[in-house]
């Protein structure tokens, strides 16, 4: 369902564009579309006065705090290179920004991001990001199990994978909430 209306109390939450993520590739779009569409997301967002939430993820240099787990996956090996966890310059600078460093692909668990928006009375959140089918999806999932309205900007987010993005938009988010591209959400928040 396209989306149909923001609520009063709504916060622009965005996942993991920091310096590390955005320089991978990404597909459908590039991670420098998804930057520049969610700068002009919390651009608006500042204007109207809405919280704007700059979720980075995190670890310590030895891994101790990431997720445990066996995984298929293969696991990380070594230190991130300095200043991959770092806020892209386009959305970074902000004082009144809300940052929260999270140490899972979700957003909400083990972070304080639901103290954060419950204090603001924020009833709905805006999701963009990277990379769409784990951290934003993970983050989604939370938000819907949280009892948040959900709005997904499907073109400010992308991922390493098109059929794991294209799962997530036309499988997963409408279950979890409504979709919008960024033009939309940004005329729905200025009327």
């Amino acid at each position: 369902m396209a989306l149909s209306t923001l609520d009063a109390r709504t916060a622009l939450v965005l996942i993991d564009l920091q310096q590390g993520i955005t320089g991978a590739p990404g597909t459908p779009h590039s991670p420098a579309d998804v930057v520049s569409r969610s700068a002009e997301l919390a651009e608006a967002f500042r204007r109207h006065g809405a919280p704007v939430v700059l979720v980075r993820v995190s670890f310590a240099a030895d891994g101790a705090d990431a997720a445990p787990g066996r995984t298929d996956a293969p696991g990380r090996t070594g230190s991130p290179p300095e200043g991959w966890d770092v806020i892209v310059d386009e959305l970074a600078g902000h004082p009144e920004d809300i940052v929260v460093t999270k140490r899972n692909w979700g957003a909400f668990h083990g972070t304080d991001l639901d103290v954060q928006l419950r204090r603001r009375d924020i009833t709905q959140i805006v999701l963009g990001g990277i990379a769409t089918s784990l951290g934003v999806e993970s983050t989604a999932r939370a938000a819907h199990e949280h009892g948040y309205h959900v709005a997904l900007a499907t073109d400010a987010m992308t991922d390493l994978d098109a059929d794991a993005h294209h799962n997530s938009i036309k499988r997963i988010f409408p279950r979890l909430g409504q979709s919008a591209t960024t033009a939309e959400i940004i005329d729905l928040l200025t009327r």
